[in-house]
């Protein structure tokens, strides 16, 4: 019996638990954002009218699909937002990328990730938020599908769930999308 013990002490000593490094965790999500190439690219209309219907679904006077940079958050798609781009700044879309499931923020003005994010405190005034990862097949989240509101408020469980299937639509298009060009030899 302590020959066993002795076997799987032996056999459990050499077995070491790292955890992955964090920058290089970043390194490798910002070449998962380079190599769908949405970056400064034109609008697609795919895109706009996901945008649009998640804006819909939930009655929400702006939503977006985001591509989180290293230093700004390019909007690849929009409804009822002007910007193309904002800072990297924490709170929003940055954050929700951190995470694998939806984060709903009722009031950003209350959550101390969003409440000094600009397009919290700026002109659009944004109080509602909710993100749904995009995650690429090999587990990257590159940005988010998500849908603002000027006022505080909640989504229900099954708009959520709606949302999160729109988010896979979106991440089935932009595989489509760099398929076709990889065979078209465009990357």
């Amino acid at each position: 019996m302590a020959e066993g013990l002795d076997r799987h002490s032996r056999r459990t000593a050499s077995i070491h638990y790292l955890l992955p490094d964090p920058e290089e965790e970043e390194e490798r999500r910002l070449a998962a954002v380079r190599r769908f190439d949405t970056l400064d690219t034109l609008p697609d209309p795919i895109l706009d009218l996901i945008a649009t219907s998640a804006a819909d679904l939930l009655a929400a006077p702006v939503a977006a699909i985001s591509v989180v940079d290293r230093n700004r958050i390019w909007f690849k798609a929009r409804h009822g937002l002007d910007l193309h781009h904002t800072s990297h700044a924490p709170g929003l879309c940055a954050s929700a990328i951190m995470h694998r499931t939806p984060l709903m923020l009722p009031d950003a003005l209350q959550d101390s990730r969003a409440k000094s994010n600009p397009l919290v405190t700026g002109d659009l005034g944004i109080r509602f938020y909710l993100g749904i990862p995009l995650r690429t097949q090999d587990g990257f989240n590159i940005g988010t599908l998500c849908v603002m509101d000027h006022k505080p408020r909640t989504a229900t469980p099954k708009q959520i769930a709606s949302l999160v299937n729109l988010a896979s639509v979106v991440m089935d298009h932009l595989e489509l999308v760099i398929s076709k060009q990889s065979a078209n030899g465009c990357l």
